[in-house]
């Protein structure tokens, strides 16, 4: 598969390991898409919209045929097909999968902006991200992800919740 994306995983609503692992097992059935990584699953505090539940976040990694677009059409699918729920903008959801990274292109369209245009605001996002890949850049910034995650005063916000290992691997993909 050409091309390689990095997709953030969101939920704060329901069962939302659950909501995560079903999203990562429906991309990883699509015939176009290959998860090969993901994080381990981070439990954060909510910014913005602070008067909501703490979110489990992750990232993963997936190669694939489908273009940015493509495969943003897929992922609000897959959001679709598992009862999203987002009633408040910035507010609890039941699942929320955002394109961080897709290849090292720049994409400004209406309907996607890649790189994530608040990625490097986020430790929710570049923390597990760069559990995955610590030699990665953000085409958009010179500095490296550690520098970035440095910067950031939200990190402390930001918890191990289910550590991925070699010996306590979570089964993500198990159908």
């Amino acid at each position: 598969m050409k091309n390689e994306a990095y997709v953030a995983l969101g939920s704060n609503m329901g069962n939302r390991e659950d909501y995560l692992l079903k999203a990562i097992q429906k991309l990883n059935l699509h015939p176009l898409i290959d998860v090969v990584n993901f994080s381990s699953i981070y439990e954060t505090d909510p910014i913005g919209y602070t008067d909501q539940a703490e979110f489990l976040n992750m990232v993963i990694k997936l190669n694939t045929d489908l273009s940015a677009f493509e495969l943003l059409h897929v992922l609000q699918n897959t959001e679709t097909l598992l009862n999203r729920k987002r009633e408040v903008k910035w507010g609890p959801r039941t699942l929320d999968l955002d394109i961080l990274l897709y290849n090292h292109e720049n994409i400004v369209a209406e309907q996607l902006i890649v790189p994530h245009p608040r990625m490097h605001e986020r430790a929710f996002v570049l923390i597990p991200l760069y559990e995955i890949n610590q030699n990665i850049s953000i085409p958009t910034l010179e500095e490296s992800l550690s520098t970035i995650i440095d910067q950031l005063s939200d990190k402390e916000g930001v918890r191990i919740w289910k550590q991925k290992n070699g010996v306590d691997v979570f089964a993500l993909l198990e159908s």
